[in-house]
């Protein structure tokens, strides 16, 4: 190959956009399975249920360290038919984040409860333990910490409290597939967690999906009836249900998948440290904190920095796609102007808003690719 070649490939390289999330080439990689687990179920027609569905079931069980997984159409069906089998009611409230995705409280608002805001610790934004008996009050049945970014929240203090309190606990683990507490994997902290395997999660499906891990066999039994109209076999309807159904091509996607998982995260992690390395020398810019009880798996890489949107610009004319994760706080959008809070109501929430930039983050991502990002914060700063 000529000097010229080279030097116009290294040139292209170096130009070429860094999208904030490449599913194509992880899904190049593995086209051929992916099509031949389509093409089983397309001659087989097993389309809802069946082999697949309760096969990846136990496969991610077995991952996670469950007794238990119970497949979903999605991460929000499986937060909010949680709520409902622990028995919410209407008027009852749930303790939860202020600096999460909204699926984690209109869940609760579609089961029928009531929202109840906490603010986050300002090292890792998880939910702060300190601040959570302050908000209970008669009414509060649950707490649900949210596994942030890929980064276990605190949960000892938790669930000491839900155990003095008599509250019962939720693990909403939609972003946090693989990552541990303490040496155990998030899903098996508290009886029962939830997952979302929306694409762009660490293991994600080729749609839509879901799944929730449990220690008690009698919340899966209300569970799979809740998923399949309230049935317990065909046309015989024990309650009122929903359709939130894992459907079984998803499902054998995900269990091709699942057997990637560990490397992926691996591959996340190495990122995460060639960020943490090449950003460590911009003063301007906050990395992301490491809790020593967690094992980070990096779904997003968040970093806090001044003049937030000025930077995003900044790397979207160089190529550079970024994400915010999130820009307005839950307790400020429209949706929950009835709880009539107010700016300044969690000022650690509000003011990680306002400067939280998420930065590339997939396993593919190269060393190049990270330095690329590195120096282009490093020269909007200078």
């Amino acid at each position: 190959m000529s000097t010229s070649t080279l030097r116009a490939r290294e040139k292209s390289a170096s130009t070429a956009p860094i999208p904030f999330l490449d599913l194509v080439q992880q899904h190049v990689e593995l086209e051929e399975e992916l099509v031949q687990a389509f093409r089983r179920a397309l001659r087989s027609a097993h389309f809802v249920g069946g082999s697949e569905v309760e096969a990846f079931e136990n496969e991610f069980a077995q991952y996670i360290g469950a007794p238990h997984a119970v497949g979903m159409s999605n991460g929000t069906d499986a937060l909010r038919l949680a709520y409902i089998t622990l028995g919410l009611r209407p008027g009852d409230e749930v303790i939860t984040a202020a600096n999460t995705f909204i699926a984690t409280t209109e869940s609760i608002s579609q089961a029928r409860g009531t929202v109840r805001f906490v603010d986050v610790s300002p090292d890792t934004h998880t939910i702060d333990p300190s601040r959570i008996e302050a908000a209970i009050t008669p009414r509060t049945k649950g707490i649900v910490p949210v596994h942030l970014y890929g980064q276990a929240a605190d949960m000892d203090p938790i669930l000491e409290i839900a155990r003095c309190k008599g509250l019962w606990v939720i693990e909403d683990a939609c972003q946090a597939h693989g990552g541990t507490y303490k040496g155990k994997k998030l899903g098996t902290i508290a009886p029962m967690a939830a997952f979302s395997f929306y694409p762009g999660k660490n293991l994600g499906a080729c749609g839509d999906a879901g799944a929730l891990t449990c220690t008690d066999a009698s919340h899966v039994a209300v569970l799979k009836q809740l998923r399949e109209h309230g049935q317990t076999e065909k046309y015989y309807h024990v309650i009122e249900g929903f359709t939130a159904r894992l459907d079984a091509i998803q499902a054998a996607f995900l269990r091709i998948k699942l057997r990637r998982l560990d490397a992926w995260i691996d591959g996340r992690r190495q990122v995460a440290a060639w960020y943490g390395e090449a950003l460590s020398e911009i003063p301007e810019v906050q990395r992301p904190a490491k809790a020593p009880w967690a094992k980070h798996v990096y779904h997003l890489y968040v970093i806090h920095a001044p003049r937030r949107n000025e930077l995003r610009a900044h790397l979207q004319s160089r190529g550079i796609s970024t994400g915010l994760h999130y820009p307005l706080p839950l307790h400020l959008q429209p949706a929950y102007a009835a709880y009539g809070h107010q700016r300044g109501s969690f000022p650690v929430t509000e003011a990680s808003a306002k400067r939280l930039l998420s930065l590339p983050m997939y396993p593919e991502l190269t060393q190049t690719d990270v330095g690329r990002v590195a120096d282009a914060i490093r020269s909007f700063y200078r």
